[in-house]
């Protein structure tokens, strides 16, 4: 089926350009010509240097650290850029959507900044997103237009699966995380274990507050003498993670292995993380992931052959749903 637009074009900002490049490398397009500059007063200028009118935009960007609001700004601007060059049809590509886990007011006097966010991005100019595992699913009704949410767990999945264990157990790190961790737990043929945490809430902060930590009261689920798969969506600072691998410890866990789709590694995550227990650490490129930021333990899956698989379907006006229904479909390899 031919597209109702014109040619392909996929632009990236500065949050993930391996990742796009290898996105267009699969799809077979050249990289989008485009300057961003930021100036002395921290402003940021794009200029798209070929034209778009009336053609099929992909913009590229994954909202990753540092300079986050660098990345959320660049988008922005690309999106306007794109609809001011009168683009025909112009799609938000975000493998890593950030403030994910601002989805809800779960105290007085916040904000639901995901939503601000969906909103600014329909703002600039997006005729619609695609994004891969969002933090909270209902991040997906933020958005006015049309939402395709992708899911990489199939590729970690398959890692797992290829090493043939007749002892592996999928632990959950919440129970929060426990439906997504026994669809884990299913694909792979294994049972199934969940780490009960509860924060508690420490009164007396000198402005008044109160502050809340995570503490792991229990594990459901008997992991003696096998090999633990952690599965989470993203592992920010790791603290959690951490302490589900003490908690599988002192439970008599044979082996401990984890697999996230986002390696956000904030803060000291990198170094706590080598010197933990883990066996492997297995994630994908969905956030760039520096020198500083890998070492020996860690495995990345690249989920370009499956945005490129993606945005292909888009521009011709194919499904995008029967990828996932095709179990050795290639995009899913």
């Amino acid at each position: 089926m031919g597209s109702r637009f014109d040619e392909l074009r996929i632009f990236t900002g500065n949050g993930n350009n391996a990742l796009a490049q290898a996105i267009c490398d699969r799809v077979g397009v050249p990289l989008g010509d485009a300057t961003i500059v930021k100036f002395s007063n921290e402003n940021i200028f794009i200029k798209l240097n070929e034209s778009v009118r009336e053609k099929d935009v992909f913009v590229v960007q994954s909202l990753s650290t540092p300079n986050l609001s660098d990345r959320i700004m660049e988008l922005l601007i690309m999106l306007d850029a794109c609809k001011r060059a009168s683009a025909g049809r112009i799609t938000a590509v975000i493998p890593y959507y950030a403030y994910g886990r601002t989805d809800k007011r779960d105290q007085p006097r916040v904000p639901i900044t995901a939503r601000l966010l969906a909103d600014m991005i329909q703002a600039a100019g997006a005729h619609q997103v695609l994004t891969i595992d969002l933090h909270a699913g209902q991040i997906q009704g933020f958005f006015n237009i049309p939402t395709d949410e992708l899911t990489a767990m199939h590729l970690l999945v398959r890692y797992f699966a290829d090493k043939n264990w007749d002892d592996a157990i999928v632990v959950s790190p919440d129970v929060g995380f426990a439906k997504r961790g026994r669809n884990f737990a299913e694909a792979l043929g294994a049972p199934l274990a969940i780490a009960e945490k509860r924060r508690v809430q420490h009164f007396g902060r000198t402005d008044g507050g109160n502050l809340t930590s995570p503490e792991i009261l229990n594990l459901i689920g008997d992991v003696a003498g096998k090999r633990c798969i952690l599965v989470d969506d993203e592992i920010a600072t790791g603290g959690s993670m951490l302490e589900v691998i003490e908690l599988l410890e002192r439970e008599g866990a044979r082996e401990i292995y984890a697999s996230c789709v986002h390696a956000v590694f904030a803060g000291k995550a990198t170094e706590r993380l080598r010197k933990s227990s883990l066996k492997e650490l297995v994630t994908t490129d969905t956030l760039p992931l520096p020198p500083e930021k890998r070492w020996p333990g860690l495995t990345v899956l690249s989920v370009s052959h499956l945005v490129a698989e993606v945005i292909q379907r888009i521009h011709s006006g194919v499904s995008v749903d029967t990828i996932f229904q095709q179990r050795n479909h290639p995009a899913l390899m």
